[in-house]
C-alpha cells in the first residue's frame, strides 16, 4: 500500500474511534468529511510557498468574529492561509471558567485527529480541547467545544456548513501529511495597540497581557510557540517552554521583548491622544459584519425558522461603550454595530450619547489622566503582581493533548 492511502487508513481509523465515542455512533462517516479542498485555497497554498500536506495552525478573533488558518511553508515558517468569517459565536469577552457558561474560552489548545467528528450533528466539528490542562489545574469544567457549521452557538464557534467543509478538509490534508497535533490559538480580540487601549480597564486584562505574550512570539518568528503553564499563567518559549523559576535559552526572546516594548509605547501614545477605555456590551456573543450583508440576509433567516441559527435577536444588543475613568459608562459608541434583524424591544436600556448613566459620574468628560493612571498600573505592572503560584498548582508542564470528545 502506498504511504499517502496509508496515512489516509490510519486518519479514518482515528475518526470512527471518535464516533464510537459520539452521541451519533454510527458506523459509516459521513461524505461531507470526504469534501475537497477547493481549487481556489489549493492555490491560496501555492501562493503562499505551501501545499495540502503541510502543518497548519488556526488563530480565533471573538471580537473581529474571524477565524485564520495558517500554513507552514517551504521555508519553515508559518503564513496566512485565508481567514474565515465567524457566523456565530456565544458569550462575552473573556475566559470560560465553568460548563453552562455560554463562554467561548480564550487560550492555547490542541487539536488532534481523535477530536475530530466527521458525523457532527452540527454538520462537521472538531474539539478545540477546552480545558486544556492548566485550565483542568484551576479547577475549570466544562467540555465539547467545539469549531462546527450550522450557525448556532452554545460556547462554540459556530461557522456556516460551507466554511466548516473547507476547514475540516483543510486539516484533513494536513493531518494525513503527518501533522500530529494542530495549535488552535484563541483570542478576545486581535492583539493591537488599538485595543489594548481601547479595552485597558477591563479586569481580564492581565489574562489578555499573557495571551498576548503568546500572540507576539508568533507573530515575531511565525512558528508555533511551544506552550506550557505555571500556575494560573501560560509561559512560551521557541522551542520548550520554560517552567516556573527555570530559565530556557530562547534565541528570540529579545525580539518578542522588542515587540512588547513597541507596542507598549503605542498604546501609551494612543491614551495620551485621548482613546478613552471602552467596553464590549453582548447579550449572547455576536457574528461576522458581514452576515449583515443583505445578500446573506436570507440564508440567515432560513436557519433562523428552522431552529439552527442560534438568537438572532441577540444580536441586536452588540453595543460599544464609552467609559469613564471609574468605570461608569458615558456614551455608546459612534461604532455600535446595528445587526440586520429587527428584535421586537430593546434588549438592553439605549444610551443616550451624553447623558448621564445611572452610577456614573454627573461630570461625564473622561479624566484622560485618572485613567492613564488606572491603565498604567495594570498594564505596566506597577502595582502588585497576580500571584502564579497557587497553592498546589506551582509545577509546569507542556500542555499535552487534551482529551477527546465523550
Amino acid at each position: 500500500m502506498a504511504l499517502p492511502t496509508l496515512r489516509g487508513a490510519f486518519f479514518i481509523l482515528a475518526l470512527t474511534g471518535l464516533v464510537a465515542c459520539s452521541s451519533e455512533n454510527r458506523s459509516t462517516i459521513s461524505a461531507r468529511a470526504y469534501t475537497p479542498i477547493p481549487q481556489e485555497t489549493l492555490s491560496a497554498m501555492a501562493s503562499i510557498g505551501s501545499d495540502r500536506n503541510a502543518p497548519i495552525l488556526i488563530r480565533a478573533y471573538k471580537k473581529e468574529s474571524e477565524i485564520e488558518v495558517w500554513k507552514r511553508t517551504s521555508a519553515g515558517q508559518y503564513a496566512l492561509m485565508k481567514t474565515y468569517p465567524v457566523c456565530r459565536w456565544s458569550g462575552q469577552l473573556g475566559p470560560k471558567t465553568r460548563e453552562g457558561d455560554r463562554q467561548v474560552p480564550e487560550g492555547f489548545y490542541t487539536v488532534t485527529p481523535g477530536q475530530m467528528n466527521p458525523n457532527s450533528a452540527l454538520w462537521l466539528s472538531f474539539n478545540v480541547g477546552y480545558p486544556n490542562v492548566m485550565e483542568r489545574s484551576l479547577g475549570r469544567n466544562g467540555g465539547d467545544i467545539m469549531v462546527h457549521g450550522t450557525c448556532s452557538s452554545r460556547g462554540c464557534f459556530a461557522m456556516t456548513n460551507e466554511q466548516m467543509e473547507e476547514i475540516y478538509a483543510v486539516m484533513r490534508e494536513a493531518f494525513q501529511g503527518g501533522q500530529k497535533s494542530i495549535q488552535f490559538q484563541a483570542y478576545p480580540f486581535r492583539m493591537t495597540a488599538e485595543n489594548l487601549a481601547k479595552f485597558r480597564n477591563d479586569p481580564n486584562m492581565p489574562f489578555w497581557k499573557n495571551l498576548k505574550e503568546g500572540s507576539d512570539r508568533f507573530e515575531v518568528t511565525k512558528r508555533e510557540p511551544a506552550v506550557g503553564y505555571c500556575g494560573a499563567r501560560y509561559t512560551f518559549g521557541s522551542s520548550d517552554a520554560p517552567s516556573c523559576n527555570e530559565t530556557v535559552a530562547d534565541p528570540d526572546a529579545a525580539a518578542v521583548a522588542a515587540k512588547a516594548r513597541d507596542d507598549d509605547a503605542r498604546v501609551a501614545s494612543l491614551i495620551a491622544s485621548g482613546v478613552g477605555p471602552k467596553r464590549m456590551s453582548y447579550a449572547d456573543g455576536d457574528q461576522n459584519i458581514i452576515f449583515r450583508d443583505p445578500a446573506k440576509k436570507k440564508i440567515l433567516e432560513k436557519w433562523a425558522a428552522a431552529g439552527e441559527f442560534s438568537r438572532p435577536e441577540a444580536l441586536n444588543a452588540v453595543r460599544e461603550l464609552t467609559l469613564d475613568h471609574k468605570g461608569n459608562v458615558v456614551a455608546e459608541s459612534s461604532e455600535t454595530v446595528t445587526a440586520y434583524v429587527a428584535a421586537p424591544k430593546p434588549l438592553i436600556q439605549s444610551i443616550t450619547l451624553g447623558a448621564a448613566q445611572p452610577g456614573s459620574s454627573p461630570d461625564n468628560t473622561v479624566d484622560t489622566a485618572k485613567a492613564d493612571d488606572s491603565f498604567f498600573t495594570k498594564w505596566f505592572g506597577t502595582s502588585t503582581p497576580v500571584d502564579n503560584t497557587e497553592s498546589g498548582f506551582t509545577a509546569p508542564a507542556t500542555v499535552p493533548f487534551p482529551p477527546r470528545r465523550g
